[in-house]
């Protein structure tokens, strides 16, 4: 189904109307349509996911303390 250039200029100003929220699960829903889930992509998720839970993570403020020595080496 092709959209005339008038209404997607009308979605567009609708979506922005939008709060914040309402505006990311738009984002989602359309992520969701032209992302196809595979499993590689799903078990990548999952890997992530555990990695998160188990695995020691560095504090922000670490980050942004030391991030000028790594880009400048």
């Amino acid at each position: 189904m092709a959209l005339g250039m008038s209404t997607l200029i009308e979605i567009e100003t609708a979506i922005e109307k939008l709060s914040p929220e309402e505006q990311s699960e738009i984002a989602g829903w359309l992520n969701s349509r032209l992302i196809a889930e595979t499993p590689a992509m799903l078990a990548a998720l999952d890997e992530g996911i555990r990695s998160l839970e188990n695995e020691p993570t560095v504090p922000l403020e670490h980050v942004r303390e030391k991030i000028d020595t790594w880009v400048t080496r």
